[in-house]
């Protein structure tokens, strides 16, 4: 772990993650994602803003700094400056900020080509700013932009600057990977050459995930000596982005034992806050904060789970405030099933079990996975279904709609033991659906069945996916009224369902067509 046995983390979600393309957060915005960095997150730094940038970003960072100072924190905001005599610490001054993160050039190819300057010269105009900073009583950290290409074609370069630059009262050196193109074998090689040569400075590194290697060359920075790593909320940032907040937690946490001050239980929220501003969604697979990375899919896990905790590492979800899943699809099995209900406190018998894991299983090759959430629903859906003796049965149909036609149904249907087939059309699939069937009750039975009152469709109330519809039908026969539910990944196969168990209802003599019991009107 080189010569750091804590590591500072510079936070830049407010400046380089805004570089994020489409990405803008209003004054009000920074100043919450700022408070909640600083007072419940735990990092040490954060970068707000690039100076001179506009009116309404200075109008930011001055809430930020306002705030900062009134909970004795304004020597944690910082401002990336540029080397451009006065102006950027005039204006980083006029905000009330006290920190500038100066950018300087730290290749070669940057310095004669985007500033058609001499090492000499470029060098000069940074003390110039320095002084001038220092002048104004700042704390002065100094980026050397594109280290990493300077490492690599320009070393020389890189020693020229630092050794002209090392006496300066530089706070930390901080050393950007801009492109993205270390990988955690040369980030360790050149941090280690940085860290030798001038052991007594700090340096920060700076990662961007270009090669998706971010967290891994942050790693190695500290293995190297690194004094301090630069993340952003979510990744945020420009191309692929920075290195993620969560995952250099976990990674120094557990992986490397190194001492930081992040609070890992509000992770999740601080993500939430920033995607929610930022308008980018986390992906559901992403480590600590992604939906779906505290769910086990595979039934296997979960029984090895019942057993043992064999499929569980360091990263418990209690840590992050959350809780571990066992996902209800085609893979996952009874053994989900049964943790899944033990923790809604649902007991069922086998046969019920069995019934409800079919039932999964079907939804599941159909669309996707199901959540905890619709369980119960699937578990009264099942089992209110199954209760009485389907006298009616759904043997085959089909539904088809086509531009400038009607749709039309044909169905074969089993009632008391005997097939009927009928077909028709309607002004929608499942109103095609019921007019077949009442064309068989009426001209093969000489019998009727209460007319349709209303139609709702819904997501299950506390469901928190699509996985699942719900359709609730209200039937009217006279001035009585009662209601059945369908639940489906399909509108019109709920609404199916919930037609079906009516009929078994009538059938059963469970309601009484001309005179519905009180009993009868009960939610079903």
């Amino acid at each position: 772990m080189g010569n750091c046995k804590q590591i500072e983390i510079m936070d830049s979600t407010l400046r380089d993650g805004e570089q994020t393309n489409g990405v803008s957060f209003l004054p009000h915005e920074k100043l919450m994602i700022a408070r909640a960095l600083l007072s419940t997150v735990g990092v040490d730094r954060i970068e707000v803003a690039s100076a001179r940038v506009s009116e309404g970003e200075k109008d930011a960072v001055r809430m930020i700094c306002n705030y900062a100072k009134s909970q004795g924190l304004l020597h944690c905001i910082e401002v990336l400056g540029f080397v451009d005599g006065k102006k950027s610490v005039d204006w980083i001054d006029e905000c009330g900020c006290k920190v500038i993160n100066l950018l300087a050039k730290g290749s070669l190819k940057h310095c004669s080509q985007q500033l058609k300057k001499t090492p000499a010269e470029h060098i000069a105009d940074i003390k110039e700013v320095i002084r001038y900073a220092h002048s104004k009583s700042f704390d002065v950290n100094l980026y050397l932009e594109d280290w990493s290409s300077g490492m690599i074609d320009s070393v020389e370069y890189v020693w020229q600057m630092m050794d002209n630059l090392k006496d300066q009262g530089i706070v930390r050196f901080l050393l950007p990977d801009t492109l993205g193109i270390f990988n955690p074998l040369n980030t360790y090689k050149y941090m280690k050459q940085m860290t030798d040569h001038y052991p007594n400075l700090k340096f920060d590194f700076h990662a961007h995930n270009d090669y998706d290697m971010a967290v891994g060359n942050s790693l190695s920075a500290v293995q190297a000596g690194c004094s301090g790593l630069h993340v952003t909320v979510n990744g945020l940032g420009e191309r692929c982005g920075n290195a993620p907040l969560s995952s250099i937690h976990v990674m120094l946490k557990d992986q490397m034992k190194v001492r930081e001050n992040i609070d890992e239980s509000t992770l999740v929220d601080v993500s939430h806050l920033v995607a929610g501003y930022s308008g980018i969604a986390v992906a559901p697979n992403t480590p600590v904060i992604g939906d779906y990375v505290f769910t086990q899919v595979a039934g296997v896990h979960a029984d090895g789970d019942n057993k043992g905790h064999l499929y569980s590492n360091a990263l418990v979800p209690e840590r992050f405030g959350r809780h571990r899943e066992y996902a209800l699809g085609k893979n996952s099995g009874k053994a989900n099933i049964i943790k899944n209900l033990k923790d809604l406190g649902l007991e069922l018998t086998k046969e019920q079990t069995k019934m409800v894991t079919m039932r999964i299983t079907e939804l599941g090759d159909r669309k996707q996975l199901v959540t905890p959430d619709d369980l119960p629903y699937i578990v009264s859906d099942v089992l209110k279904h199954n209760a009485p003796e389907n006298k009616v049965k759904l043997v085959s149909y089909m539904v088809s709609i086509s531009y400038g036609l009607k749709p039309i149904a044909s169905l074969k249907i089993n009632i008391n033991g005997d097939e009927y087939e009928s077909d028709s059309t309607g002004d929608g699939q499942y109103d095609a659906f019921v007019k077949a069937i009442r064309k068989i009750y009426k001209e093969k039975l000489n019998r009727t069945f209460p007319v349709l009152d209303n139609y709702a469709v819904s997501i299950p109330p506390g469901g928190h996916t699509d996985a699942l519809v719900q359709t609730v039908i209200t039937w009217r026969d006279g001035d009585k009224i009662w209601r059945t539910r369908g639940l489906d990944v399909d509108q019109t196969e709920a609404a199916i369902k919930a037609t079906l168990k009516m009929l078994n209802m009538v059938e059963n003599n469970e309601i009484s067509v001309n005179n519905p019991s009180p009993r009868d009107l009960n939610f079903e």
